[in-house]
């Protein structure tokens, strides 16, 4: 590229703000997801999760079972401006049992927010969560939410984030009023006040008023000289703004709000444009930081089909990495070395798409049939590069998968290797129970019901499950395989991902009497999904 190109590379990669929202499930994180994308101006109505009264679900919950069950089940993509910025916002699946996924977001992003519930504070997903980030080297800011219901002391949820996980908290907000009694909010820096009406429903931005100090004691004395109280007491223990500390990960910025009332949403925005890191120079497979301006490369961190019934084919979802992205350009897959032309690129909203005709560093992609991408795979322009591929975790739970009806066989096969393609779940097989009876190993139970609601709703191929009495598994390798397929409460199969041998065992017991009668047997421990979940 010219110096002219690479400066508006740089340029563009500045304004970008890439972050996801992580938080314990019932948090609110799909509901603070949908308050962010109202005070963008980029939807004039936020949802609920479970679309009571009328209102219409969260734009980033699409899939039919997050929308009847209220949880998140799979990541979604949010891609909208605001402020001359463009904001990249992830929302991940609180529930534990698909910590792949929320773990191949993270991979994604530069930046997160910790959700806290204002009653629960830090709750185990979240701690876990968290320890992802701090592996990553991913800053975060923390956002207390629901403090218009009955929770906690907000010096006491302080004091569990420093003790708890070692971040120092730095308050940019504090609450006038106890958690349940949420009178407003006080701009640590300037002092300044303001109250907060709450729109019906939430449905809507809550009516924000600026009060003056004299104003504020006079109204609420009680309230208000314990907020002073508190403030004196954040600035004689240091608990202030320091930009190093937080980009380091070793503090996090704190604000106080309800995200169903839409109350202190707008100072969290801004807080993400204004402190949230741009995208910065990635690492490849090797430890080089690959130039920002470098040709165009990206990172595939999700592969997704049926989020639109009106659109039957199948998205990959492209961390752009480093160069200018532009539709049509053909890039190369660098497991396979082959092209993959880029014509149909979209930039997503939830389950809303568009055509996107350039992208760069911190943006996500959408790129359209992208049948031969799996997560974790690179693409890249002229200049070789190939960036750390994501794991997959060691898997808990088993079940071998039937077609209900023989006639929609080719329908079942079809739908078993997308599903495994998107790493929804891991698809095993064996000679021993062929192709008509794979075994689909996940790291929980609910990601069975994901598979089997999916392979109904969307390729009419209604299964039957049969849990295996399975709960741990290695990695080993044909060797091993011979030497291990005959040993009782052990089975071995070979993963469709990747051809790798997994050896399954009941339980660590007979795990390690198996180790100890072969020592010399390739029998690889892989990383932990129970480790973030």
């Amino acid at each position: 590229m010219t110096d002219q190109q690479d400066a508006r590379v740089l340029d563009e990669t500045a304004r970008r703000r890439t972050f996801a929202v992580i938080s314990h499930p019932d948090a609110g994180k799909s509901t603070l997801t949908e308050a962010l994308a109202l005070h963008a101006e980029v939807i004039d109505s936020a949802g609920a999760v479970h679309g009571k009264s009328g209102r219409k679900g969260v734009t980033s919950d699409w899939m039919e079972m997050e929308r009847t069950r209220g949880i998140s089940v799979s990541s979604a993509v949010l891609q909208f401006a605001y402020r001359d910025n463009v904001i990249n916002l992830l929302d991940t699946p609180g529930h534990g049992d698909f910590s792949e996924d929320t773990y191949r977001v993270l991979a994604a992003v530069d930046a997160a927010v910790m959700l806290l519930d204002a009653a629960k504070g830090l709750e185990p997903q979240t701690l876990k969560l968290f320890d992802v980030c701090r592996s990553r080297g991913v800053p975060v800011i923390t956002f207390v939410n629901k403090w218009d219901r009955p929770g906690r002391e907000a010096l006491e949820l302080l004091d569990e984030v420093e003790q708890t996980i070692g971040l120092r908290p730095m308050p940019m907000t504090w609450p006038l009023g106890i958690a349940g009694q949420f009178k407003g909010l006080i701009e640590r820096e300037t002092g300044e006040y303001t109250a907060f009406l709450r729109a019906a429903g939430g449905a809507t931005k809550a009516t924000a008023t600026v009060v003056d100090a004299e104003t504020a004691k006079a109204e609420e004395p009680l309230y208000w000289q314990a907020a002073q109280d508190e403030l004196e007491l954040l600035d004689e223990i240091g608990a202030v703004w320091d930009e190093k500390d937080f980009l380091t990960g070793k503090a996090t910025p704190v604000l106080f709000g309800s995200a169903l009332s839409n109350i202190g949403v707008a100072r969290l925005l801004d807080t993400l444009v204004d402190l949230a890191p741009a995208p910065a120079p990635r690492p490849d497979a090797e430890g080089h930081d690959r130039p920002l301006a470098a040709p165009t490369a990206g990172l595939v961190f999700k592969v997704q089909a049926g989020m639109d019934r009106a659109h039957r084919d199948r998205m990959a979802f492209l961390r752009i990495c480093s160069g200018r992205f532009e539709r049509g350009m053909v890039l190369t897959h660098a497991e396979t070395g082959k092209p993959f032309a880029t014509k149909y690129a979209q930039s997503v909203f939830g389950n809303q798409r568009t055509t996107v005709e350039e992208a760069f560093p911190g943006d996500i992609v959408g790129l359209v049939n992208a049948n031969a991408l799996r997560p974790g795979d690179t693409l890249y322009a002229s200049d070789p590069v190939e960036f750390p591929t994501i794991p997959a975790f060691a898997p808990e739970h088993f079940a071998v998968v039937r077609c209900k009806d023989a006639g929609k066989t080719k329908q079942f096969r079809r739908g078993i290797e997308q599903l495994g393609n998107e790493a929804v779940i891991q698809v095993l097989r064996s000679d021993l129970r062929g192709d008509q009876a794979p075994v689909l190993a996940a790291v929980g139970p609910l990601q069975f019901d994901v598979v089997t609601a999916r392979l109904e709703t969307e390729f009419n191929a209604p299964v039957t499950l049969d849990r295996l009495p399975f709960q741990i598994a290695r990695l080993t390798d044909a060797e091993g395989a011979a030497a291990l397929s005959a040993q009782s409460e052990t089975e071995v199969l070979r993963r469709d991902s990747d051809g790798e041998y997994l050896a399954l065992f009941s339980n660590k017991w007979r795990m390690d009497i198996v180790i100890r009668k072969f020592p010399d047997v390739r029998m690889d421990a892989m990383p932990a999904g129970s480790s973030i979940s």
